[in-house]
């Protein structure tokens, strides 16, 4: 029996699941009593929750929908959209020690005493919200377009615009598998009209019976009940049966998918051997070493100013609890990402051509490989993981509204009125997820958003970290700068008719058609173009020209050859900056104008910070001298020997001195310690282990 396509055993597992995880918050909701519990966890969880804690905040199931939908779309080295992040978890041995050390709540709390300015914590505040709705939008598009895969309507049930979308897609993709061999006029004239309707996102590969608000409002509901009601105690908790449901769901479609594709071997004779290439080339890929360089630059300025590093920080009953829990749950999710990597590369043997939106990928491996039971657990897999980041960001978000936004312009009130407002602010925040997830075009846009918009506050926090000579001017306006530069005028731009209509910023890069040397695959045996799998030939590849200021040119009659063109999607603010020192960027490839975006969102905000520190005021010496004495203090194993501690530090604030790397100086880095160099040295031990382990998967069966 089918509910909405839907089989009742599956749909049972789910409600069970969701049955389970607010029962949990309505326990946690009894031992409840104050902020710090509500949002840090009273700083006592141990090694188990803090693995899971960490494991479960960094790992959503928009994650693995985004590795398998740019693995699917580009081969293995689409994975780099996520799995660039690789290279960043040896830094969390420091940044999770610092956060530890800081004792406060929320990275706004940061601005506050780093830099005694509330003004900054609050626009921190401001922009962590706003950010959140981006946020909160991938986990309901991940969520949605799951539970749309897993509906299909049978083709009898098609309205006839609806089977006029399927019909075109199908068509659609039947020539684009001739493009390379050539079309006839008619024939080319057709494919760009579908073309341009594809970029549009007016061609469909199947339809659901479901309307994604609903499922938006109804997961957004599920969220705010077991997290408003227990806070960081119930997403810890949460997170640790989350975390097994994660491992699942990850691992699940692979064994049916080799079964089906005939193992690595065949997976090998399906899949272009170029698409195996863990580092692309700017040919056949949008990720070049070259952009997975920049990008993961980028991504290295941003994770310190992800909203929960804090908390989940924060929450650890001391410093070695917090830097092992946070590299354990790190690299477990490391490993994972290799099995979505792996699902991605199955998709293209054994769907290529088939799926309208590489966001539904997962969905549609899902409904194809498992059987009723196996579709519910992953489904809810799906949901565990999507639920345990979104509901420890939510606590985060909340923690931000309320110490500062809220609390500055209503002090003193109870530790009860203060948990109520966080919990409406949880509502507030989910709900504007719900706008985004309505809005929002395909999840690696925004993906690409938690990539470097983070980067305008992550450098004011890593150089107040370690450099006493930045200032709070110099944070203000290098702010504002960068806020405008990635975020606004890339989203204002696209709104006005002046400039999607500017020729200047329609210029595309050059197409062209390469030729390279690949081993066959079976469909080339079966064309005539082999003898056998796996022997060279050579192949033409037609690279699309790529818009170079906006995301997508596309022509507003989609029918009409000699239709004005309109600019769609992002503005390139980054490239059209550079395009002001004479820079053109036509020649490029889409591979290298990613890359520039990625550096330009990456160095910038420092050259900003070092040039307007030098001509704006410093921070109080005695300021400044409080906020290093703790930074510098270790945590102590008792509330007594904390006071303590911090009281001596605070009346001796050059004890530390000796210890830095440049005594008597403006940089406030310390000499390495054994457990420094060990953790740190270790870390990147386990960042080769895992690229053996990725080497090993793309080689096995060749």
């Amino acid at each position: 029996m089918h509910i909405y396509g839907l089989h009742v055993l599956d749909l049972a597992i789910v409600v069970l699941y969701v049955a389970a995880i607010v029962w949990i918050g309505k326990r946690v909701a009894r031992r409840t009593k104050s902020t710090d519990d509500f949002y840090v966890a009273g700083r006592k969880l141990g090694g188990f929750y803090q693995f899971f804690l960490n494991f479960g905040t960094s790992t959503s199931a928009d994650q693995a929908v985004a590795v398998a939908r740019e693995t699917y779309r580009q081969g293995i080295g689409g994975m780099w959209i996520q799995f660039l992040v690789l290279f960043l978890t040896p830094f969390y041995w420091f940044t999770t020690l610092l956060f530890r050390r800081c004792r406060l709540i929320t990275i706004g709390d940061f601005f506050a005493e780093r830099y005694g300015s509330r003004f900054l914590a609050a626009a921190f505040a401001v922009f962590t919200l706003t950010m959140a709705f981006i946020g909160g939008g991938v986990s309901y598009m991940v969520a949605g377009k799951m539970v749309l895969a897993l509906t299909p309507k049978p083709e009898s049930a098609y309205t006839e615009s609806e089977r006029i979308a399927v019909a075109q897609f199908n068509e659609y993709q039947q020539l684009k598998a001739q493009l390379a061999q050539g079309l006839s006029p008619t024939q080319q004239a057709r494919y760009q009209e579908l073309n341009e309707r594809a970029k549009r996102g007016e061609l469909l590969s199947f339809v659901s019976y479901l309307d994604r608000r609903w499922i938006y409002v109804v997961y957004a509901i599920v969220v705010a009940t077991y997290i408003g009601l227990g806070g960081f105690s119930a997403a810890a908790i949460a997170d640790a049966l989350q975390g097994f449901l994660i491992l699942i769901f990850s691992i699940a479609l692979i064994p049916l998918g080799l079964s089906r594709i005939g193992g690595f071997a065949g997976l090998h004779a399906s899949v272009p051997d170029y698409m195996f290439r863990v580092f692309g080339s700017a040919a056949t890929s949008e990720y070049a070493w070259y952009t997975i360089v920049a990008m993961s630059l980028a991504n290295l300025v941003s994770i310190i100013a992800g909203a929960p590093m804090m908390a989940t920080a924060g929450s650890a009953k001391n410093e070695m609890t917090a830097r092992v829990g946070m590299l354990g749950g790190m690299f477990c999710k490391r490993i994972i990402m290799l099995f979505w990597a792996l699902a991605g590369l199955l998709a293209i043997g054994l769907y290529a051509g088939r799926v309208h939106d590489a966001d539904l990928i997962w969905g549609y491996m899902t409904r194809d490989l498992l059987f009723p039971g196996g579709v519910g657990l992953m489904l809810t897999g799906v949901l565990a993981a999507s639920m345990s980041a979104l509901g420890a960001q939510a606590v985060t978000n909340s923690a931000l509204f309320v110490r500062n936004l809220y609390q500055p312009l209503a002090p003193n009130r109870s530790e009860a009125h203060y948990i109520r407002v966080g919990r409406f602010v949880i509502i507030a925040v989910l709900l504007g997820g719900i706008i985004t997830a309505l809005y929002a075009d395909n999840l690696l846009n925004l993906f690409k958003y938690f990539i470097s918009v983070p980067a305008v506050f992550g450098a004011a926090i890593w150089l107040g970290f370690i450099w006493r000579r930045v200032t709070k001017w110099a944070v203000i306006l290098q702010v504002l700068f960068c806020f405008a530069l990635y975020a606004i005028i890339p989203n204002v731009f696209p709104l006005l008719d002046c400039v999607r209509h500017n020729p200047a910023f329609l210029r595309e890069t050059q197409p062209r058609t390469i030729t390279l040397a690949t081993a066959a695959l079976a469909e080339d045996v079966a064309a005539g173009r082999a003898a056998n799998v796996g022997q060279t030939i050579n192949k033409p590849h037609v690279m699309e020209p790529a818009g170079v200021f906006f995301e997508k040119v596309v022509r507003i009659d989609p029918a009409d050859p000699h239709s004005p063109k309109i600019g769609q999607g992002r503005f390139q603010a980054e490239i059209w900056l550079l395009s002001w020192f004479g820079l053109d960027f036509s020649a490029c490839s889409k591979a290298q104008l990613v890359a520039i975006r990625f550096l330009v969102d990456a160095l910038l905000p420092f050259v900003l910070l070092f040039l307007l520190s030098v001509v704006t005021r410093p921070v109080p010496k005695l300021h400044l001298d409080l906020f290093f004495a703790r930074l510098h203090t270790p945590v102590q194993p008792t509330p007594e020997a904390e006071v303590a501690a911090l009281s001596q530090a605070a009346s001796q604030p050059d004890m530390y001195d000796r210890g830095k790397l440049l005594p008597r100086s403006n940089w406030e880095v310390m000499k390495p310690t054994w457990l420094d160099l060990a953790g740190f040295g270790g870390s990147w031990i386990l960042v080769g282990v895992v690229l053996l382990l990725l080497w090993l998967m793309v080689t096995i069966g060749r």
